[in-house]
């Protein structure tokens, strides 16, 4: 598939990783004010920041204001097939000639910003000329020195739970990486948490109580939970009672709630527009589960699964979700994992492979080495050339559950094969 978008983003910026491209916030700036300070005139802003549900929350908040009848601007990341798919404007992914008039007019200015800072600024400037009623913004990396922190005045801000991820940029300690992820903070604007650890919450308190942000955290100012088959939302002035979550996995209980407490503080939806969210709210590549294609042919009757996690945390959610999957039914599992190389891969193979029968790790572009990720798997894992190769040898091996995780950019290989 042509990208046309990130081939010209590349072009006239560079890579977004391995740039060498010296962090400068001031030169982004210096372009947003001349494209008339486009961050400064924009809808009422969400800015969400955390190390893993960003995207899901992200999805949620999207299908339930669309289903409330709203207008909405969205900026995600990463991608899983093209560069267009982090712009959302208007409810619709932008266009190539759009993206490409705005990368042109952001190069004209400068081509001395990062290929990350382009891509920010190019969502303000798209965000700010086409009227919405709500901006979703994720953070790149960290939240403090994000570009998107340029935002002064987010109508409010969420941050979903920290782990450890990018520790080379944010810090090896979880206090470290929540300084970086509660600098999104801001007065006057309400702040939406996630549950989070002892050590990552007493550092977004304290920062809140320096800016004058007021919390509304998971477990006190509000909370969501399954019960009888629903998923349940309160906060200290409403209750819903909704269907479960799109989205698979016991993780997306506490996003799905996360979303609705946000959006309940800003609009006035009736229950139908959570309820409609909440259940078509759609994340291509989060355990997701394809229901055609070759690989899917491959797996005959196992169950196929794809996650694109890639650090300790989300091998934490994916272990709960094939334990809640083993419990429904039992089957043997088999992984089948790929991981960048500047991923912290030993963290999440060692966090992941006990709960499987079978490990097979496979080669990523600019990936980590499969023979050190089956030897940190342990025994009972080995090598395969490729996706399908490891789906036979699962199949041979008797697996009856296939999850296909470690990487955005696996799962993309994998859902591409549909």
């Amino acid at each position: 598939m042509t990208d046309a978008a990130l081939a010209t983003f590349e072009r006239l910026f560079g890579p977004e990783f391995g740039h060498g491209k010296p962090f400068d916030l001031g030169k982004l700036r210096a372009v947003l004010n001349v494209l008339g300070d486009p961050h400064s005139k924009l809808p009422p802003l969400i800015h969400v920041a955390g190390t893993n549900g960003k995207g899901s929350t992200i999805a949620f908040m999207r299908a339930i204001a669309e289903a409330g009848g709203l207008r909405v601007h969205a900026f995600t990341k990463p991608h899983l097939f093209r560069l267009n798919e982090r712009f959302v404007v208007a409810n619709e992914i932008v266009a190539d000639e759009r993206l490409l008039a705005a990368g042109d007019r952001i190069a004209a200015i400068s081509t001395d910003i990062t290929h990350f800072d382009a891509l920010v600024a190019a969502a303000f400037l798209l965000f700010s000329e086409t009227p919405a009623d709500v901006v979703l913004l994720e953070t790149g990396m960290g939240g403090r020195d994000d570009s998107t922190n340029l935002i002064e005045r987010p109508a409010l801000t969420i941050i979903t739970p920290i782990g450890l991820d990018h520790q080379d940029a944010l810090g090896f300690t979880l206090d470290e990486i929540a300084a970086h992820k509660a600098g999104i903070l801001k007065r006057n604007a309400s702040a939406f948490i996630a549950r989070q650890t002892t050590e990552a919450m007493a550092v977004i308190e304290a920062h809140a109580a320096h800016v004058g942000a007021r919390l509304c955290r998971c477990g006190v100012e509000w909370d969501a939970y399954m019960s009888h088959g629903k998923l349940v939302v309160q906060t200290e002035t409403r209750a819903l009672d909704l269907p479960l979550p799109a989205l698979a996995g016991a993780h997306q209980i506490e996003n799905a709630g996360l979303a609705c407490s946000a959006l309940m503080s800003m609009h006035a939806f009736g229950d139908d527009a959570f309820a409609r969210g909440i259940a078509n709210a759609n994340l291509p590549g989060r355990l997701q589960a394809p229901t055609r294609g070759p690989l899917k042919q491959r797996a005959r009757d196992a169950e196929l699964w794809v996650d694109g996690g890639h650090n300790a945390h989300a091998a934490a959610a994916l272990r709960h979700a094939l334990a809640d999957m083993q419990k429904k039914r039992p089957a043997r599992t088999a992984l089948i994992v790929g991981m960048r190389a500047r991923k912290d891969w030993r963290a999440f193979v060692e966090a992941l492979a006990p709960s499987a029968d079978l490990v097979f790790a496979v080669p990523l572009p600019d990936g980590a080495d499969p023979g050190a990720l089956a030897r940190a798997a342990g025994a009972h894992a080995r090598t395969a050339s490729d996706i399908p190769n490891a789906i036979d040898a699962a199949i041979t091996g008797g697996a009856g559950r296939v999850l296909i995780c470690g990487s955005l950019s696996l799962a993309a290989m994998a859902l591409a094969e549909r």
